[in-house]
């Protein structure tokens, strides 16, 4: 009976569920309206949504109760009623290797595909390892914080005094699992929670001391934090589409220790002259609006709900964005260009776009595989105005 209430509760919000607020945003408001779901209700509900929607298309013959069960064993090592219910012969075998895992279910469902489980792999960049990537979606990526070197060992102790999972990465980087609060335990302002490849775009910077900077797309500030933590002492100028995102940088940069830097609301697919005519900048950072392809590891449901016209609707943004940005930039000086897509359309072709069509030429770029240490894939592309 267990299983059939859980199985229950993930049809009714399947049902529910129609992609059009992320799927971390909706279930607490689904759990708000539904209080009759106690905290165990909750938990197996969340794990059952979130791993179904880990197997995108594959299977997608099968009715919804199989396609569960199938993705629950493949995304987790800890038993599932639905598994049992499902394929009692797999009940026990939930911690073998994945690599096994795959062989069993392929061995029941002859027509299963890893490939379908990211249905737009047609799109993806070149130096992708696709198996890779398309098995990391039954992971859960981690979470990330960065921290100053020098505060490095006493965030550790802090944290390991708490009972919380540790690995340090680098003198400035851990990983914990996701879902880590954090909140009472660290000092606030004492760390910044970004993903490791989001960190290391920042080895494509290079900033020097005094330097005039542009964060064009800030969105929450983490590239401008990042660039800070590498360089303290620069101009910056952050700017944004949205007001509403700008508002909330001003605490993030208390925090962090910025105190001279400007903001402006602008639209970059218009002429900005009107407010930027009499800026220079010695480097500007394009962290381009994108599908967010690269990070669907956290939110799964793309896969499902993702519509592929989007792909040439953000190429167009993003070539567009370049175009108004270029001539604000010094001669000599850098364009660092970063997505966090893994489509060859926002990424590669964007870059020789540029190579073609503006004064840019190419010191080198990266598609940051992220899938092989539970982080974002990203892309990142270091050009030199000549």
């Amino acid at each position: 009976m267990r299983a059939e209430h859980q199985l229950k509760a993930f049809e009714q919000i399947l049902a529910n569920y129609d992609g059009s607020m992320p799927l971390h945003r909706f279930l607490p408001s689904y759990f708000k309206l539904n209080k009759q779901m106690g905290s165990s209700d909750r938990r197996w509900a969340t794990r059952h949504i979130y791993s179904f929607f880990r197997l995108g298309k594959a299977l997608s013959t099968q009715n919804n109760e199989l396609r569960l069960s199938v993705a629950d064993f493949l995304c987790h090592q800890t038993p599932s009623l639905i598994v049992g219910k499902n394929f009692p012969e797999l009940a026990e075998k939930t911690e073998v290797l994945f690599a096994d895992k795959l062989e069993l279910i392929k061995s029941k469902f002859p027509d299963f595909s890893l490939e379908e489980v990211f249905p737009f792999n047609q799109h993806l960049s070149e130096d992708m390892d696709r198996e890779a990537f398309y098995e990391s979606f039954f992971k859960q990526p981690d979470l990330f914080i960065r921290v100053v070197e020098a505060q490095m060992e006493t965030i550790l102790r802090e944290l390991r005094t708490a009972e919380i999972a540790v690995e340090q990465l680098s003198p400035t980087t851990i990983a914990l699992n996701n879902g880590t609060k954090l909140e009472g335990i660290l000092k606030e302002g004492s760390y910044q929670v970004q993903d490791l490849s989001s960190q290391y775009t920042g080895t494509y910077f290079e900033p020097q001391k005094w330097d005039k900077w542009w964060d064009c797309c800030a969105a929450s500030g983490g590239k401008t934090l990042l660039l800070h933590s590498l360089e303290p002492n620069l101009g910056l100028l952050v700017t944004d589409l949205r007001e509403s995102v700008l508002a909330n940088l001003d605490e993030r940069f208390r925090l962090a220790g910025i105190k001279k830097y400007q903001k402006k609301e602008l639209d970059l697919l218009q002429n900005n002259d009107q407010s930027l005519h009499h800026y220079e900048f010695d480097g500007i950072i394009l962290d381009a609006p994108c599908t967010g392809s690269g990070t669907w590891g956290r939110t799964p449901e793309m896969l499902t709900f993702f519509e592929p016209r989007k792909i040439n609707q953000f190429s167009t943004i993003q070539k567009g964005i370049a175009q108004n940005v270029i001539k604000y930039l010094k001669q000599d000086k850098p364009l660092i260009y970063i997505t966090c897509s893994s489509f060859a359309e926002e990424n590669e072709a964007v870059v020789q776009f540029m190579l073609d069509n503006l004064p840019l030429k190419l010191d080198k770029m990266e598609l940051i595989k992220g899938y092989s240490q539970k982080a974002d894939t990203m892309f990142v592309a270091r050009l030199i105005k000549t």
